[in-house]
């Protein structure tokens, strides 16, 4: 017999079920966290039953197997190579060269801080001639700047997941 017949049949014969759920919340001090699973049920887990290295974050899709209410055995899923909502490239170009408009929290669906760096810009202009709007426009191409290299370090998946998945809208 096939070693994945065996395997499902252990799983079967123990009540274990294998599924596919997203990380709500992990603990890294207490190394503790909690699964919403595909099937509507909460599972938590805790450090030793995840098998990836990189640490568990909210908003990532995995693989567990549920017993009773606990996930065991729970990797990471990766996303399809190169599939993504949102480019990073894109991004960082908007913040790059478009970022004091807002243009890249507009772009990553951030409407609000977009708004809010388009009113500093817009007031930053205004101010000029007291000089007070130097500073604030420097301010904020000093932060569009950071962003728009931090956007370009992280990888893909980094990305999608910290400013898409999770919402991050700042740094």
């Amino acid at each position: 017999m096939p070693a994945s017949v065996g395997t499902a049949i252990h799983l079967v014969r123990e009540k274990l079920l294998p599924m596919n759920g997203k990380i709500l919340h992990f603990d890294p001090n207490s190394r503790e966290g909690i699964i919403s699973g595909d099937d509507g049920n909460r599972y938590r887990f805790i450090g030793p039953d995840w098998h990836d290295s990189s640490s568990p974050v909210s908003g990532l899709t995995v693989d567990f197997i549920a017993d009773g209410d606990r996930a065991r055995d729970v990797y990471r899923v990766a996303s399809p190579a190169g599939i993504y909502p949102k480019s990073k490239i894109a991004a960082a170009l908007f913040a790059f060269f478009l970022g004091m408009f807002g243009a890249h929290k507009f772009y990553l669906g951030y409407t609000q801080p977009a708004v809010i760096l388009l009113i500093c810009t817009i007031a930053g202009i205004a101010l000029v001639l007291v000089f007070v709007g130097i500073a604030v426009l420097f301010a904020i191409g000093v932060v569009t700047l950071i962003e728009a290299i931090l956007y370009i370090a992280k990888s893909d998946e980094e990305f999608h997941e910290t400013y898409v998945a999770n919402k991050r809208p700042w740094f």
